[in-house]
């Protein structure tokens, strides 16, 4: 996924379809969308926003330290975890460098699990062309899906084409979450 930040406007669309989408509590968040708040001297000020969600890593810290197998990877790069082999015991909560599994709510449908963003898996698997939610409702269109091994895919032409950035990309752990930096809103 590509995020373009020159374009997002801090609406949380995207929070509150991911939230809609997969029955979250209000206290669960996905895809927060963080304010980085008033930068710059008067009267050149600007506000930016940068949404977070799970990097889906490509060398993912939170598969193998998984002792139950519930953590898993897709040959699509989707990190995911099988509720019914989780076993709550947080280890892959611990090795997210990004913060991004939840383990605030671990009772769901009678079973305790760590949750997290799938890129609205479920969907993609009854449709392999499908985007997921928060993309499809980001009406500034910030967020861009697709095959990175294709190159001729929007999200391959973007990284290629324009500087883009990936968080803590000294862990190792190749984020697929691309960034293009920018002020919020100009795009």
């Amino acid at each position: 996924m590509v995020i373009d930040q020159r374009r997002c406007i801090g609406c949380h669309s995207c929070t509150v379809a991911c939230r809609t989408w997969n029955k979250l509590p209000l206290d669960i968040v996905y895809n927060p969308v963080v304010t980085e708040g008033a930068q710059g001297t008067w009267p050149n000020v600007h506000k930016s926003w940068q949404p977070l969600l799970c990097m889906h890593c490509e060398n993912p810290e939170c598969v193998p330290c998984c002792p139950s197998g519930a953590s898993q990877q897709d040959e699509d790069g989707t990190v995911w975890v099988d509720p019914k082999k989780c076993l709550s015991c947080k280890v892959c909560v611990n090795a997210c460098p990004y913060g991004m599994r939840d383990a605030s709510h671990l009772e769901d449908r009678m079973h305790r699990y760590v949750r997290k963003c799938t890129f609205c898996r479920d969907k993609r698997q009854l449709d392999p062309s499908a985007q997921p939610y928060c993309v499809l409702t980001c009406h500034q269109k910030a967020r861009i899906f697709g095959d990175l091994d294709d190159p001729n895919s929007e999200v391959s032409k973007l990284i290629g084409s324009v500087k883009t950035e990936r968080l803590f990309e000294e862990f190792g752990t190749e984020p697929q979450i691309y960034y293009i930096p920018d002020l919020g809103g100009k795009a």
